[in-house]
């Protein structure tokens, strides 16, 4: 059984090495986290945090409260502003509602979620200097977003995934999104959590296969991977043939 010292040090190999390779971040940048509470951003959370002192990092934790699962949402916010603390980093606690938000502008839940997520966080690096905002999408979300695209029907970029980094603010101030965790899996974050005995909240609307990104995890994913288990390889290697052949 792999050792927590091991586990530790291949999920941080991992990511640095990528972050090296595509520049996502150097020396004394300032990064803003986006921490939903969930295993992969409390994870993300460490990586930095263990990284900040070598580095001379500045780094705040921003938690969207989206308003949508009452007591738990409340609860969910509560834990991030307790573990900033205990990071000892500056957290700040936004909210949004999202119900309203997407009755107003006539468009799905999930849509209006991720429109107020990002502009606040937007806001939020602008009003503190933050240069990138890092949010902590993996691989697995990778694989699944092209497959979500694919599913809805789209142009060849759409079968880009989730981009690494783009922009979020252009202006006298230009801030990026990074997604530096890219570079690991879920089973990878899970092993890390785990072995650090990191403590993480549970979104349960993640289970809900109402939604369609929650079927494609626990349904179609699990299907394909029966008849080729390196499904998730394969499309992210899709991914960079195409971003060499569009250029992006």
């Amino acid at each position: 059984m792999p050792s927590r010292k091991s586990i530790t040090l291949s999920l941080w190999n991992h990511i640095t090495a990528e972050s090296r390779r595509l520049r996502l971040f150097s020396d004394r940048d300032s990064i803003l986290l986006a921490v939903s509470g969930g295993p992969d951003s409390v994870a993300m959370l460490d990586f930095f945090a263990g990284q900040a002192r070598a580095m001379r990092l500045r780094l705040c934790v921003c938690h969207v409260n989206h308003k949508l699962r009452g007591k738990a949402a409340d609860a969910d916010a509560a834990f991030v502003r307790k573990l900033g603390g205990e990071y000892g980093l500056e957290t700040f606690i936004l909210s949004a509602d999202v119900k309203r938000l997407a009755k107003k502008s006539g468009t799905g839940i999930e849509h209006a979620a991720r429109g107020a997520r990002y502009g606040l966080l937007a806001e939020t690096a602008l009003k503190h200097k933050c240069r990138l905002v890092a949010t902590a999408h993996h691989s697995d979300d990778h694989a699944e977003t092209i497959l979500l695209n694919l599913l809805r029907g789209t142009e060849p970029r759409g079968l880009l995934g989730i981009p690494v980094r783009r922009p979020l603010c252009r202006g006298k101030f230009k801030v990026d999104l990074i997604r530096p965790m890219l570079a690991v899996s879920r089973k990878d974050i899970e092993a890390y959590i785990k072995a650090n005995d990191l403590r993480s909240r549970k979104d349960h609307t993640n289970e809900d296969e109402h939604y369609r990104r929650n079927w494609i995890r626990k349904t179609l994913l699990p299907l394909l991977e029966k008849k080729q288990p390196r499904i998730r390889e394969h499309l992210a290697e899709l991914s960079q043939k195409l971003s060499a052949v569009l250029k992006v």
